[in-house]
């Protein structure tokens, strides 16, 4: 390879063309490959690396724990009928539809960890994804509000297709908590996804909200 086509290679940051090249055209002289056909699978080799790359940068991003995932989940431990939808929730269809997704149970049923296989799985299919216990995701919106920068931080959450929202019933918020965990939940409403944990039940989410007409709401 001529010194001057690795350095186009590198100014058009073709980096697996460029490590690959080389070694490929020797295979594909010893097999007798088409020019067509060698350049077909150098450009498919730079695709799959790029996109590896990026699904490695999204899950660096979201936060997921990374044992969290569909190989390390006991589904046979998991309800039947939680069972039967998660094929399909890994697809992503739901995020397409920008439907939310809601897991109740007590503590230690698996819930935490069903939404994060899911959100593995979401980000292996393109998806950007954020995992945030709820008390953390609270107080960052809070801070911004306080710094009057809410509407930028709801902006830049906006740039994630789904958002975990971990154990939601573990917050007690005070008034201040509470309107900006609801600003956050109205601003996605029927635009991008939101997958909640919880220990309590819709029905009992007033003991979150403190407001039963808030808890009611269709925005959630």
């Amino acid at each position: 390879m001529t010194d001057s086509l690795e350095l186009l290679l590198r100014d058009l940051h073709l980096s697996t063309v460029l490590a690959q090249a080389q070694p490929l055209a020797i295979e594909a002289e010893r097999s007798g490959w088409s020019f067509t056909r060698y350049l077909y699978t150098l450009a498919e080799l730079e695709v799959a690396a790029r996109r590896q790359r990026r699904v490695q940068r999204r899950r660096q991003e979201s936060g997921l724990p990374s044992s969290k995932t569909l190989t390390t989940l006991q589904v046979t431990h998991l309800p039947t009928p939680v069972r039967r939808q998660l094929p399909t929730l890994c697809e992503g269809h739901f995020v397409e539809q920008a439907q939310n997704i809601l897991a109740f149970g007590l503590p230690g049923r698996g819930k935490t960890h069903v939404l994060c296989a899911v959100g593995h799985a979401l980000i292996e299919r393109g998806y950007r994804v954020l995992f945030a216990p709820a008390y953390q995701l609270v107080q960052r919106l809070l801070a911004a509000k306080q710094a009057l920068r809410l509407e930028q931080e709801l902006h830049k959450l906006d740039g994630f297709a789904a958002i975990i929202l971990d154990d939601i019933g573990y917050v007690q918020q005070s008034r201040a908590e509470m309107e900006v965990l609801f600003t956050f939940l109205a601003e996605r409403y029927e635009r991008k996804s939101v997958l909640i944990s919880s220990n309590l039940v819709f029905s009992q989410w007033d003991r979150i909200f403190q407001d039963s007409k808030t808890a009611e709401c269709p925005t959630l």
